[in-house]
């Protein structure tokens, strides 16, 4: 126990949209959302996070900024970019 370290952060996640990121995308229509991706269990409410299960959070995976992301909706394809990626240290 006594050579645990807690990593909070990984410098692997740098420029991609991984877990605990801060995400803004916009639309077609130039829409624009800011979020972060996290667990569940970590939304309490707050309109500003979505959980990594969702459909948004899964289309955006991986993805860098200027990159496509087409979401699965109940009416059909939505297609939004990655503006800006930022993990907050």
């Amino acid at each position: 126990m006594e050579n645990l370290k807690i990593v909070d952060y990984s410098p692997q996640q740098e420029g991609k949209v991984f877990f605990g990121a801060w995400v803004e995308i916009e639309n077609d229509d130039g829409d624009t959302l800011k979020f972060r991706i996290v667990g569940y269990d970590e939304i309490f409410g707050r309109k500003d996070y979505i959980s990594i299960d969702s459909p948004m959070a899964r289309a955006l995976l991986k993805k860098e900024v200027g990159d496509l992301a087409v979401v699965n909706t109940p009416v059909g394809e939505a297609n939004w970019y990655v503006n800006a990626i930022e993990y907050v240290k």
